[in-house]
């Protein structure tokens, strides 16, 4: 494969506007800055009748990207949570505009990334901010497990996006580059380990009936190189699998070293004990800086991380601004 790295960075910073976990009471540490929050909303019952804005958690994940180079700043917006508002009152309470994305990149098309979407358009106006999708993010869902009934999973409208006034991308399976080959998306990502088998009981939609669709092929990362340091992955849910994301962007891009992962590692609760433990021997043997486990992480995982590998693990909380650098 050709190697295509991104372009060596001087920072980037990646603010997590949603999660499934909100909290006020943790510390700075390492590379995260947690939010102070300055907003007041009315509290007519208080005293003084105003309390401090309050950021929201949710069953979903959102972050706003920037990067900055040779004096320039340049920022998008991936993902966008599940509820139509959500995550743009998190931006509004934390100063973030959407009118300052340069585009929206979505990781994959369920609707816990994506549903957010309708509150943004409203902040943005006819602003033809282009969305950058994988070809199948459009595939209609549902998810059938064994004694109950079929789910289906709400599909974002491709008419209403672009009606909304956005400029609607298809990317091929491929990779491909933003914000002056900065940022790299992965495209389909490789699917190598054993253990990291996708989605169980999703279904898609196609030719009339309904057939296995575990895979969710239009599940991609974000890619960044910080000079000097290495490799920053940010995922969404990763349902193509943490230790296969993280070897296809050294693949990708020719870096062995990773610097950071911020983002879902597709762990969640109910998976069986095994396949969390080969996740984990193997992103030891990776040896990232830094592992941020968000959304789809569950406990089980997250307190098998803190255990074997304490000092690379942040607990993420939604607001948390993680800035790297080469300095």
């Amino acid at each position: 494969m050709l190697k295509i790295s991104p372009a060596a960075i001087d920072q980037l910073s990646v603010t997590v506007l949603m999660d499934n976990h909100v909290s006020s009471l943790l510390n700075n540490s390492g590379p995260v800055k947690r939010p102070s929050i300055e907003v007041e909303v009315a509290a007519p019952l208080m005293e003084d009748g105003f309390v401090k804005s309050q950021l929201r958690a949710e069953h979903g994940f959102s972050a706003w990207v920037t990067i900055q180079n040779n004096g320039g700043q340049h920022s998008i917006l991936f993902d966008a949570g599940v509820s139509p508002t959500g995550v743009s009152e998190n931006m509004r309470i934390l100063g973030i505009s959407p009118r300052d994305a340069e585009a929206i990149v979505f990781s994959h098309g369920h609707f816990d990334h994506t549903v957010g979407i309708d509150g943004i358009l409203n902040d943005l106006g006819s602003q033809n901010t282009p969305i950058i999708i994988h070809p199948e993010f459009w595939n209609k869902r549902r998810i059938r497990l064994p004694g109950k009934t079929p789910r289906i999973l709400p599909t974002a409208s491709k008419f209403a996006l672009q009606e909304g006034g956005l400029d609607v991308i298809e990317e091929s399976r491929l990779p491909s580059f933003l914000l002056n080959n900065s940022l790299l998306i992965t495209g389909e990502v490789d699917r190598i380990t054993n253990y990291e088998k996708g989605l169980a009981g999703q279904e898609v939609f196609n030719e009339g009936s309904w057939h296995p669709d575990p895979l969710t092929l239009d599940d991609q990362a974000l890619i960044a190189n910080i000079r000097g340091k290495g490799l920053i992955i940010v995922t969404g849910c990763g349902h193509s699998g943490i230790v296969n994301i993280c070897n296809y962007a050294k693949k990708l891009t020719a870096e062995d070293k990773i610097h950071a992962v911020i983002g879902g590692f597709h762990l969640p609760d109910g998976l069986d004990t095994a396949t969390i433990q080969n996740t984990i021997t193997d992103l030891k043997a990776l040896n990232p800086d830094w592992l941020v486990p968000a959304h789809c992480t569950g406990q089980k995982a997250i307190l098998s991380l803190v255990k074997e590998l304490p000092s690379s693990i942040i607990q993420n909380s939604v607001g948390s601004r993680y800035e790297f650098s080469s300095s």
